[in-house]
């Protein structure tokens, strides 16, 4: 990020359909052009993986492959793997928010039927000996998991449990059409995505992605890969992820996300997460790296505990992980997620990377005058976000804020609370920051009941969508204003050259 500018953040599944999901079909591209006509040339998303256990794209059943919900039925029609008519059959699904169940058992119907049409091509060979690295592994792991009923790896039957490699060569001959059909999949997501991701490029639209700092335990990543995680003799996890407790919960955060047995991954050059990184670098522009604390210490819980309260920090790989990574992949347009409880050496380490860090607005107005999130306090390497995903909506949490903290907001922005709305945006806009992030719910003004994600809860999460009569262009274009005043305009627009 060498030049100011500004984005939106909006996950693809929240993106309009006729499908019950948005996906990276014709919606995509209409979505590219209405930021691009606006002067915003960033678009952030979630990770795009797979997801597992509610639905949430952090907890996903691969680090590699795509979430093949995101992939456009209305695409296959023109691939000629569908018909009209296979779309007339499909299900009428909701428009504001995502049945991910009917969803699932709606897409993979239709994706069967295009499966049938479907003749192996010079261009799905090529995929597939590509990515054979992580793809045979992934489609091993979802036909054995179809196999055992949807249960978890440490469930299966000692040969698959413990990929012996007997077991795998069988599982070759015997379902070979199903493991040929979980390729299939991957190959037609990884070219929508680039269509899309090509699309965005012409415009000189970047996009920002996402890498968790862990992975699923029940994911095709742990059960390939057992010997980098702390397992005991039996699989299981010996310790888990979380954070210790803190102002906001006094008992902590219990994730349950295995941790990574750091030494074994030193010992091979850090292999496995090179190869995830380049994955994820080749969909995207930047990428945000969550929780990046845990690269400097990690919060480790003994498996099985009811809280993260008995839980110690432990050392992290630090500087010489990243500098293993710059060496295999070259720059690393890496954002840090340093959020939460940072200490000094955390800040070190970030700034030892040279990586921006992120400010989040909604966070600044504790009375306290050092507070690093207040506009004032934020330095230029940085990304500031009136909210993110993890947020309320600005208007929500304004509503719902107690009254000191609405009475300093706007003491600051020097407004009455019903005129908060759109000075707020502006002070995001205004930010030493250079890229400026708004969630496309903010853009809109929309209340709590467009949130995204509540952390610490399971149910209603990743549900949300739009319409595209929601959009205001009164809005968008005030946000273009605040672009153009504020040095964030495209640099192509201004006379250089755009992101």
């Amino acid at each position: 990020m060498q030049h100011r500018a500004a984005g939106v953040f909006l996950h693809p599944t929240s993106l309009p359909s006729p499908f019950g999901i948005g996906d990276l079909g014709h919606d995509a591209i209409r979505w590219l052009d209405l930021l691009r006509r606006f002067d915003h040339v960033y678009w952030q998303v979630c990770p795009l993986s797979p997801t597992g256990f509610g639905d949430s794209p952090y907890q996903s059943l691969s680090s590699f492959a795509g979430n093949t919900l995101l992939i456009s039925p209305a695409r296959l029609v023109e691939d000629g793997l569908l018909t009209q008519a296979d779309l007339d059959r499909y299900p009428r699904l909701p428009e504001d928010r995502v049945d991910f169940g009917a969803v699932v058992e709606a897409k993979d119907r239709l994706f069967r039927t295009a499966f049938t049409r479907f003749e192996d091509g010079g261009a799905f060979r090529a995929f597939c000996r590509r990515e054979h690295s992580w793809l045979e592994g992934y489609a091993q792991f979802r036909v054995l998991k179809d196999l055992h009923g949807g249960r978890s790896w440490i469930e299966w039957a000692d040969d698959y449990r413990l990929c012996r490699p007997a077991s795998l060569r069988r599982l070759s001959r015997t379902h070979a059409e199903a493991l040929r059909y979980q390729k299939f999949l991957q190959y037609l997501f990884h070219r929508q995505w680039q269509a899309v991701r090509a699309h965005a490029q012409a415009l000189g639209i970047g996009i920002i992605g996402d890498i968790p700092c862990y992975v699923s335990f029940d994911s095709a990543d742990t059960w390939a890969s057992r010997d980098l995680f702390e397992f005991d003799d039996r699989c299981r996890p010996i310790r888990v992820a979380g954070v210790p407790p803190d102002y906001f919960s006094e008992t902590g955060q219990l994730w349950g996300n295995p941790l990574y047995r750091w030494d074994a991954m030193k010992a091979d050059g850090y292999a496995w997460w090179i190869a995830r990184l380049g994955t994820t670098l080749e969909r995207l522009d930047l990428v945000r790296v969550d929780h990046f604390r845990g690269f400097e210490s990690y919060w480790a819980v003994p498996a099985g505990s009811p809280t993260a309260v008995q839980g110690e920090w432990v050392k992290g790989p630090g500087l010489e992980f990243f500098e293993a990574l710059r060496r295999a992949l070259g720059a690393l347009p890496l954002i840090a997620e340093d959020l939460g409880h940072i200490t000094d050496e955390v800040v070190a380490l970030r700034d030892a990377v040279g990586l921006p860090g992120m400010k989040v607005l909604q966070f600044a107005f504790d009375g306290n005058p050092d507070n690093p999130y207040l506009p004032y306090n934020v330095v230029a390497d940085s990304v500031i976000y009136t909210g993110t995903h993890d947020n309320d909506t600005t208007v929500g949490w304004f509503t719902n804020a107690p009254e000191p903290d609405k009475e300093r907001v706007c003491a600051y922005l020097g407004c009455r609370g019903a005129e908060f709305w759109a000075p707020f945006l502006r002070m995001a806009y205004a930010a030493p920051s250079r890229l400026a992030m708004v969630p496309l719910q903010d853009i809109l003004a929309l209340g709590s009941e467009h949130r995204l994600n509540t952390p610490g809860t399971s149910q209603g999460n990743w549900r949300w969508r739009f319409r595209w009569d929601m959009i205001r262009e009164d809005h968008f274009a005030m946000v273009r204003h605040f672009a153009t005043v504020y040095g964030r305009q495209p640099r192509d627009a201004a006379g250089g050259r755009a992101p």
